[in-house]
């Protein structure tokens, strides 16, 4: 562990106050720390311990949203479903929302459990009827309205215990009360194309107005309630806002989208808004996963590493004591920060397709305290013995996902 890193470590150890949460009003940081590595966040709860207190604090209401699921039994997620069952015994309805295509990559023997659950109801949505290609990408649940998660956590025994991850829990009604509608709006789609009719336009419900320093962001533009900023657009607009630095976390990053018969088309909206920072003298620190090596997706990542003021780092996790874990000791959690003050936390990577085409949440703190943990956060991870430069002229060996 690198100097920076371990004296932030220390300065928590040393702090009178230092609590098991790191919060501010409204918005606690939550983080899984992936096993058997040198990373550590001890001011910052694990979202196995935050789902179970949100489910068991479930009075009328549960809904969640995710792209697949997939339990082990006796993993630290399995006590979380148990809990998820506690509250549907006790009569809190739960409304279970995954993306169709998800199935392929679910546990079978999971999603029987779910449908077993008393007053759950769990639909699937092919979201590529509703936006052209894109899926249901999100990964948030929100209980009786006014309480929710969102991050980059997926309904996955892996992401709660063999893969860096990093979500909020959102305590503010306002911005959960969006998130609530957000669901509703998906939710009465599925219904709708379930009977064969058409979805109309979305709507526009009255919605009451959110802090202007902590909102929510979503995507696609089409398919979000108007009282909720796009995400696609929000984030060109912070990158354009930069004067200083931008810290950058992710799974993968590509100018590139997903199209017919395996073809990657060009997608330069994020891309054009980093190398422009870089440009005018911003400093760059993107962080990527080493599933990010794969072609084509590695010669830009080389091609914007050549820049001035621009740094990527590849993160490589060692293999777990167990033997190889399909899909997992990873990089996961989608984060930025900008110049110390603005920070953010959502459910996207950074590539077309994500957040133009696909329902994805994220939510843009503008709190310094709440930045200055983030980019820590990030810090850790870009100073440890996983973090290494991206090599420009490498070609990498394309990366081992499944096993």
């Amino acid at each position: 562990m690198r100097l920076p890193a371990l004296l932030f470590l220390l300065g928590l150890a040393a702090a009178p106050h230092a609590s098991a949460d790191f919060a501010i009003r409204g918005f606690e940081l939550v983080h899984t720390v992936p096993a058997e590595t040198t990373l550590a966040t001890p001011d910052l709860r694990e979202p196995a311990a935050v789902w179970r207190a949100l489910f068991d604090q479930a009075q009328r209401e549960i809904v969640v949203a995710q792209f697949y699921v997939a339990n082990r039994a006796g993993s630290r997620f399995d006590g979380v479903i148990e809990r998820l069952e506690a509250a549907g015994r006790r009569g809190v309805r739960i409304r279970f929302l995954m993306e169709e295509r998800g199935k392929a990559l679910s546990d079978a023997a999971t999603i029987a459990r779910l449908r077993a659950i008393p007053n759950l109801e769990l639909r699937f949505l092919e979201y590529g009827k509703l936006s052209a290609n894109g899926i249901i990408h999100a990964k948030y649940l929100v209980v009786d309205g006014n309480t929710g998660y969102l991050g980059s956590q997926n309904f996955d025994w892996r992401a709660f215990e063999h893969i860096h991850e990093t979500g909020v829990r959102v305590s503010e009604p306002a911005v959960a009360a969006q998130m609530q509608a957000i669901f509703d709006a998906d939710w009465q789609a599925q219904a709708l194309l379930a009977d064969g009719k058409p979805v109309p336009d979305i709507a526009r419900p009255a919605l009451p107005p959110t802090r202007p320093d902590v909102y929510l962001v979503a995507s696609p533009a089409a398919r979000t309630p108007g009282a909720v900023r796009d995400s696609e657009a929000e984030l060109v607009s912070l990158l354009g806002q930069a004067r200083r630095e931008i810290d950058v976390q992710l799974l993968d990053y590509a100018p590139l989208s997903y199209g017919p018969n395996g073809t990657r088309p060009y997608y330069a909206v994020i891309d054009d808004a980093l190398r422009a920072a870089a440009a005018r003298g911003v400093t760059v620190r993107l962080m990527v996963s080493n599933w990010n090596t794969d072609e084509p997706a590695i010669h830009y990542l080389q091609s914007l590493a050549v820049l001035p003021n621009v740094e990527v780092r590849i993160v490589t996790l060692p293999r777990a004591a167990e033997g190889v874990i399909p899909f997992a000791r990873v990089i996961h959690s989608k984060l930025m920060v900008i110049d110390g003050e603005t920070g953010w936390v959502g459910t996207s990577n950074w590539a077309g397709g994500y957040l133009d085409r696909s329902r994805n949440l994220e939510l843009v703190l503008r709190d310094a305290a709440f930045a200055r943990r983030l980019r820590a956060l990030h810090r850790q991870t870009w100073d440890s013995p996983y973090a290494a430069p991206i090599d420009v002229v490498r070609k990498y060996p394309r990366p081992v996902k499944g096993g």
